[in-house]
């Protein structure tokens, strides 16, 4: 048998073999060589190439006859059994796609696409008439999303694919090489597909997201509104917490308006405001420049630009949510039609029914919370074998990295997934609740850091959440006193079993009086 190493030299199991200790009445493989005795040379007819290990230890217990563990992965990597046997590879670019398919299905089995819609319905006749049934696409940019969804509406079962499990491509690199290494790697299964969830919940997810962007781009909006009064030397957030509360705006509106006199400004001032109105006339004296003017009547009309477009996606998705409402859910008590708990009331309504729970209930999960968690994952979590897996793809689990029986590393993975850092905000929110949560995320920050303690306690709402949504339970807090009645026992009973093995007994005082 010939195999080449480094893609230079050639060697056979005939090779000479130059070992210390190694009897000549037994004939090893050059790997198998390698790796048992200390120090070895392999000599070849084509050239000489020196190798030795730099331990001195035997590692493997060699006294066994059947196939080592190197003969194994070797068998692994060599094996031709194929998982998806017509599955098809695709390296996505911004202006044309190159497809792979396997070779026993046409004469030219790569070929490229380009990006219209004409060229991605002809290729999707091309992968059916190969014969095709999975496609394995790498993710890159938003480049993917029309090639998946167009792929996804043939028919076609598409595995979205992360590029860190295929960077490693051998040899140059390419995109006839990439699509081709796709297709490899997809037809033995060693791929895996990320998680998207059904067309339906896309569609509400995409709104949701446009929603979020908006509210980033109107608090910058207010932030700049907030720079030019300070040019001005207009203290106004030094008297008002809230600058685009109910007295801020209409501050704010009247000096852009025109007025300037503080004394007519002041008279916005609310009832509830804490500063008297002596000192809302002070720090509304200051000096109108016509620039820093300009600039906050700009500010203003892109706030409430911004406004109206964040009411048109609360709209829409209330009308989203009227659709996938699937069971009807009690929330408590409606309150009074047109105040402000009113629609709050509502869209926790809408939740519900649709994910046919209430996960408000869970402390420290409010709307906004409960909305991302809904509207980038679904109801639907049968993708996630068990509560494990779920979390896991979270990133709020410990990672696995042993390297020779030692752990290198146990901690959770960076990530930028929504969900996590909803579920870690929410963690954050109970440092100061009276609910078994909180008093659970208390006694993690006495035994760890602040950190640790918050991706823990984000790892248990994670499980109720999971609980919830795929059994239907209801969640029912016990409160921060029975958790620490059970935290007693359980301390009670340790220490029991800790005297017990040293031969004592632990009694209460009142019982030994």
């Amino acid at each position: 048998m010939r195999y080449k190493v480094n893609g230079s030299a050639e060697m056979t199991d005939t090779s000479l073999v130059r070992a210390h200790g190694v009897r000549r009445r037994r004939v090893a493989s050059p790997s198998l060589s390698m790796v048992r005795e200390s120090s070895v040379t392999l000599v070849s007819g084509a050239s000489r190439i020196p190798f030795e290990r730099s331990s001195r230890f035997r590692r493997f217990p060699w006294h066994c006859h059947s196939s080592t563990m190197v003969e194994q992965a070797m068998a692994m990597r060599k094996r031709e059994d194929e998982v998806f046997p017509n599955a098809a590879g695709i390296d996505v670019g911004s202006s044309s796609h190159w497809v792979a398919v396997p070779a026993h299905c046409t004469d030219a089995p790569v070929r490229e696409f380009g990006a219209m819609t004409d060229d991605l319905q002809a290729m999707a006749e091309w992968l059916l008439a190969c014969g095709v049934d999975v496609v394995a696409l790498e993710s890159t940019g938003v480049y993917w999303i029309p090639v998946y969804e167009l792929l996804e509406s043939r028919g076609l079962k598409v595995w979205l694919v992360d590029a860190r499990q295929v960077k490693y491509v051998p040899g140059r690199k390419s995109d006839v090489a990439d699509c081709q290494w796709l297709q490899k790697l997809m037809s033995h299964g060693l791929l895996r597909a990320a998680f998207r969830p059904a067309a339906d919940v896309c569609v509400l997810r995409a709104v949701a997201r446009s929603r979020e962007v908006l509210l980033t781009e109107q608090a910058s909006w207010v932030q700049r509104m907030q720079k030019a009064l300070v040019q001005m030397n207009i203290q106004l957030t030094e008297v008002i917490s809230d600058v685009m509360g109910q007295t801020g705006q209409a501050i704010i509106r009247d000096i852009v308006a025109g007025q300037r006199d503080p004394e007519v400004l002041a008279r916005h001032r609310h009832r509830r405001i804490k500063a008297s109105e002596q000192d809302i006339v002070r720090a509304l004296t200051g000096h109108w420049r016509e620039e820093h003017l300009f600039v906050l009547g700009q500010a203003l009309g892109m706030y409430d630009d911004i406004a109206r477009h964040l009411r048109e996606c609360d709209e829409k998705l209330r009308r989203l949510l009227a659709e996938r409402s699937a069971s009807s859910v009690d929330v408590g008590k409606t309150p009074r039609a047109g105040s402000k708990a009113r629609a709050q009331f509502d869209l926790r309504q809408q939740l519900a029914n649709w994910a046919g729970c209430d996960l408000t209930r869970i402390n420290g999960l409010g709307l906004d919370s409960v909305m991302k968690i809904l509207s980038e994952l679904g109801t639907d979590l049968s993708r996630f074998a068990n509560v494990k897996h779920f979390c896991s793809w979270l990133g709020l689990c410990p990672a696995t990295k042993i390297s020779g029986g030692k752990v290198i590393s146990a901690r959770t993975k960076r990530s930028a997934n929504r969900v996590r850092q909803a579920l870690k905000m929410a963690a954050m929110s109970l440092s100061h609740s009276d609910s078994a949560l909180g008093a659970f995320y208390r006694k993690l920050c006495s035994r760890m850091d602040k950190p640790r303690a918050n991706t823990a306690t984000a790892h248990k709402l994670a499980r109720l959440v999971y609980f919830m949504l795929t059994r239907g339970e209801a969640f029912v807090d016990e409160g921060q006193q029975r958790y620490e009645e059970q935290q007693r026992e359980r301390s009670i009973a340790a220490l029991k079993r800790r005297a017990a093995v040293l031969g004592f007994q632990i009694n209460p005082i009142g019982a030994a009086a």
